[in-house]
């Protein structure tokens, strides 16, 4: 069993300086969504540094990144169509009904990037749900200082992907889609409250 701690990259690059992170976040290998190692690679630090976003670090006992997560918040728009009632019931505690639209706009956690380190061997690794807990973990934190309970994300529309967001553990409902014309993908926005 493997120890793991998470860094926001902002005390990361502190910690051991610039030169030496842009090394360790070198390393990082995504294959299956090159956009989050690309991400990862070439903008988690800047993003960082003007607070667009911010990059957390899982790094294992052997001082490798294992794992990222990107966190951010972002004013969001969920249907109300789309809602059963018990969740119109608890999302009206977090934002405001336009009668206009139909909708909620919601002040909401964002989580921007979520992805592994396939760099590493497959014992190595975490599980997606142990990745999401560790985001939890420090949304909740957030959440103590600030506020908040609506924490949402958006996929590719692939089954896999959507299974695991949707599971028993995770439970992301989805509440819209885009299609994005730059890379010619269909993505699903769900959210969850927290």
């Amino acid at each position: 069993m493997y120890e793991y701690r998470v860094f926001n990259i902002l005390d990361m690059a502190k910690a051991i300086g610039e030169t030496n992170l842009k090394e360790l976040l070198s390393d990082f290998y995504c294959p299956k969504n090159e956009e989050i190692q690309y991400f990862v690679k070439n903008h988690a630090y800047e993003f960082a540094r003007k607070k667009l976003s911010i990059t957390y670090l899982v790094v294992n006992e052997e001082n490798y990144i294992v794992a990222i997560f990107t966190l951010a918040h972002k004013a969001v728009e969920i249907g109300d169509v789309s809602l059963s009632n018990s969740k119109r019931k608890k999302i009206s505690r977090y934002a405001v009904l336009d009668s206009e639209s139909g909708s909620y706009t919601v002040s909401a956690f964002l989580i921007a990037q979520f992805g592994k380190n396939y760099a590493l061997d497959v014992e190595k690794r975490l599980s997606g749900n142990e990745l999401m807990d560790l985001a939890y973990e420090v949304l909740e934190r957030v959440q103590h200082e600030i506020g908040g309970g609506v924490v949402f994300l958006e996929c590719e529309d692939k089954p896999k992907l959507l299974d695991f967001y949707q599971n028993d553990k995770n439970r992301f409902v989805p509440f819209n889609e885009r299609y994005s014309m730059s890379d010619n993908t269909k993505y699903i926005q769900l959210f969850n409250f927290f």
